[in-house]
């Protein structure tokens, strides 16, 4: 579980967040501190980022991940802890993770969770195909339903498929033309399985479905296939691990998931190091953009200074001319002064942003002129704080 927290003070963010931990679950503070991992700020930042675009995923490049930072966002709109800066860090992750993918391709030869299942499962059969195999997927969700896509990519024309209900399945069966898919409700089970000599686990369960008695008692497959193959893909898993144990069957859960990762691994080390100047190039714009709201306080006061002075003068104006003017020329004459003070606030504006062309010494150093030169009583001691830490920070 990953917690993001904007807080004033590290120190009490996390001792507030670890005592809220403590609070719901019911785990001494002591005892949750001894797994925590903490990052701050900028490697914050870096960290999902990395996550976004699959660089800490067990299989490189893999999508679901961003799929779940973008639930993260959409789920987020309206809720009161995410705010602007929360709501830009997530945005500006999934940004990184679609340009890591697109400008990368690591993702394509690269495979999810789902696709490395499958590959590892036909590695293991003596014909390295699905063709005549006996399938059974256990479970018809986000994992199951591509479990079942990639069973047929590779060949698979006949399967079993397992699920509480078979709306899942029927939707599965509908994309999927040309493959016969069988549904079976759970109850059927330990039937199905005795059938099967590949069997897919992926369900939510948080017990297993599989238990070593269970599996003994299954007949033996036939001769060319060996040993009745188990692919466990769920967390936590579905199948109990001492199923290895048995001489009649064979257990892989995710853990096992490296051998097909391992495939291309110095391809992936390249992608990797693509991604990861991407990901600083990136994470240097989100630190800019995150400065940037420092100025914030000063470019307000400087636009509501120029807007006072537009207002009076453009009210000012027509209380010369008088009312006979249309209302088109009114319009026109109001759109003038608006384009005007948007034009002259462009310098100043740009000369506030923190990017590559401008140092934080140089910002600090525009805010106090314009603070001086149009009396915009921002609070500059706090800003000249907050610049200084950061400073400070860049120097370390």
């Amino acid at each position: 579980m990953e917690i993001y927290v904007v807080a004033l003070s590290q120190h009490r963010g996390v001792k507030e967040v670890t005592e809220w931990m403590s609070k719901i679950s019911a785990i001494p503070v002591s005892e949750l501190c001894k797994h925590q991992f903490v990052l701050y700020n900028k490697d914050a930042s870096q960290h999902l980022f990395e996550v976004a675009a699959g660089l800490n995923s067990l299989v490189l490049g893999e999508g679901q991940i961003l799929a779940q930072v973008k639930q993260v966002v959409k789920v987020g709109q309206g809720v009161a802890g995410f705010g602007r800066n929360m709501s830009g860090l997530f945005k500006h992750a999934i940004t990184v993770g679609k340009r890591v993918r697109s400008e990368t391709n690591i993702a394509s030869g690269s495979v999810s969770v789902s696709s490395a299942a499958v590959e590892l499962a036909l590695t293991k059969l003596p014909d390295s195909s699905y063709a005549t195999a006996r399938v059974l997927v256990i479970g018809a969700g986000k994992m199951g339903k591509l479990v079942i896509k990639h069973l047929a990519a590779k060949g698979c024309r006949n399967m079993v498929v397992m699920n509480r209900t078979e709306e899942r399945v029927a939707a599965v069966r509908k994309e999927l033309k040309g493959v016969e898919i069988i549904y079976k409700p759970f109850s059927e089970m330990l039937a199905c399985a005795s059938e099967a000599e590949v069997v897919f686990t992926c369900t939510a369960s948080e017990s297993p479905l599989f238990l070593k008695e269970h599996v003994e008692m299954l007949p033996a497959v036939r001769p060319e296939i060996g040993r009745r193959l188990f692919v466990d893909i769920s967390v936590p898993r579905n199948v109990e691990p001492s199923v290895s144990d048995l001489g009649t069957a064979v257990f892989f859960n995710v853990d096992d998931l490296q051998e097909v990762v391992a495939a291309n691994k110095e391809d992936r080390r390249q992608k990797a190091m693509e991604a990861q100047a991407i990901i600083l190039e990136e994470l240097n714009k989100f630190e800019a953009w995150k400065d940037s709201l420092e100025t914030v306080p000063t470019i307000k006061r400087l636009r509501g200074h120029f807007e006072r002075i537009r207002d009076a003068e453009f009210n000012k104006c027509f209380s010369k001319i008088g009312d006979d003017i249309p209302d088109k020329s009114k319009k026109a004459i109001y759109d003038l002064s608006v384009a005007i003070v948007k034009k002259i606030l462009h310098g100043p504006m740009e000369n506030l942003r923190c990017d590559d062309a401008h140092s934080l010494n140089e910002i600090l150093e525009n805010m106090r002129a314009l603070n001086r030169m149009f009396d915009l009583e921002t609070d500059k001691s706090i800003l000249e704080q907050k610049f200084q830490a950061k400073m400070e920070q860049n120097r370390k």
